[in-house]
């Protein structure tokens, strides 16, 4: 007799499954404001979620996490923009810190009060002004202190210095077609960022160069990347020339060509990536879709394992991943995501099945605390530093409960102008202003 046997394996994230909140643990009756632009929809931080509202102008909802169940249409918002929201961003230091960039032009900086919002707030912190079209991508520096990055459909990247209120780098002249998504590596010297032209470029963000160049995804629609943190490699996915929906990852130090490169499936739904450093765990969402799909990462080919789905007949519109310190160690929970319908916001958790109620050192290994390891001016002059780690012990981290406090006092609420060009005479002028 000839016996064959099954390889199983071994890996301690085999078994990961993943629960949505019932209903009564949701956000229900919400007047999300989704329209048709490639972000996430929803951000959250360990305090706080925030999705589009709908009304004039441009509106933010601030909901603090337990607070579930139905919520008004007087809900109160952060309504400051004159246009629609398209991308907003919790600072990773400053749990009452949030950034917004609207089809306005402008980015703003708001501060949330310490128990959440009672009343609408109109007046933001700080306004950013300096693109000339919307503001597609705001992006946090993960070391350095109130480092915010905003790329507009301008084509250009600017990096600010926040508590300064000031533009300290502009990338223009980089770009020839609209920046898609962007992604810092751990440290946050390097950039990857993917573009409409299809083009996938690693940059140094503070010296203004493109360090590799390669070609990316070849279909019409967006993609996106994502740096692999926990392996310095870098995950991008989007669509092939027949529409399909494919990943592949690459090794940022070789960029000639991916490491590997797979098709998902065949579907029109925008997909939505998210990473957890301490598990190497990947999650695709696509938009439109019931299910989220998770991997584990592997240092050697295939690169990456399938692991399950998480299945659901409810669609989702947007998706955000909570921070490590938000988790539920005493439930083994590794991963949260916060799924956005059309009127509700879901919790699923992500949970490692174990016997024991101890806490598991092996599934929670050291995260990234929420404090900086450089000042905005050492960032900018040319000191990179790796991000401040922390236990995941309860009782041993000794952020719980704090936040940073931000002090607004130095910088001017509004940012300088742009130059903007003189009103046009003649059909002729207007025509020249535009190429130049």
């Amino acid at each position: 007799l000839k016996y064959t046997m099954s390889v199983v394996r071994v890996s301690k994230y085999r078994h990961v499954f993943g629960t949505a909140a019932k209903p009564e643990n949701a956000y229900t009756d919400l007047r999300a404001n989704i329209a048709a632009f490639d972000t996430d929809y929803i951000k959250g931080n360990t305090l706080f979620f925030t999705f589009p509202w709908q009304g004039g102008g441009g509106s933010l909802a601030v909901l603090k996490h337990g607070e579930t169940g139905k919520k008004s249409a007087e809900t109160p918002t952060l309504s400051g923009h004159t246009g629609q929201i398209v991308d907003f961003a919790f600072n990773p230091f400053n749990e009452y810190f949030l950034a917004s960039g609207s089809t306005d032009c402008t980015v703003k900086i708001w501060s949330i009060p310490e128990g959440g919002l009672t009343e609408t707030i109109t007046e933001s912190t700080v306004t950013l002004e300096g693109h000339m079209k919307k503001i597609s991508n705001l992006l946090w520096h993960p070391t350095a202190n109130n480092v915010l990055l905003s790329a507009g459909s301008d084509q250009k990247i600017n990096l600010w210095d926040v508590e300064k209120g000031k533009e300290q780098v502009v990338i223009d002249g980089m770009f020839n077609d609209a920046i898609q998504s962007l992604s810092f590596n751990r440290n946050g010297s390097q950039l990857v960022v993917t573009n409409k032209d299809k083009k996938l470029r690693i940059i140094d963000p503070r010296n203004k160069t493109v360090i590799s160049e390669t070609d990316g995804h070849q279909g019409t629609k967006g993609s996106r990347a994502v740096w692999l943190t926990g392996q310095d490699r870098i995950f991008t996915v989007g669509f092939t020339k027949m529409s399909e929906r494919h990943y592949m990852i690459w090794d940022p130090r070789d960029m000639s060509k991916p490491l590997t490169t797979e098709d998902i499936d065949v579907s029109a739904g925008l997909i939505m990536p998210f990473y957890d450093e301490g598990t190497n765990l990947l999650f695709l969402a696509g938009k439109g879709d019931g299910n989220i799909r998770y991997y584990e990462l592997v240092d050697n080919e295939p690169y990456l394992y399938h692991i399950s789905d998480f299945k659901s007949t409810d669609p989702q519109r947007g998706m955000c991943m909570l921070p490590k310190l938000a988790m539920d160690t005493t439930q083994c929970e590794v991963v949260r995501l916060l799924k956005l319908e059309n009127k509700i916001v879901t919790p699923i958790s992500f949970q490692v099945p174990r016997r024991s109620d101890l806490f598991q050192a092996d599934i929670f290994p050291d995260t990234q605390a929420p404090e900086p390891s450089l000042t905005a001016d050492e960032w900018f002059g040319g000191e990179n530093k790796d991000p401040i780690m922390v236990s995941m012990k309860p009782g041993e981290n000794k952020y719980a409960g704090k936040a940073n406090t931000f002090s607004a006092e130095k910088v001017e609420k509004k940012a300088p102008k742009p130059n903007m060009p003189k009103p046009a005479s003649s059909p002729q002028e207007l025509q020249k202003q535009n190429e130049e």
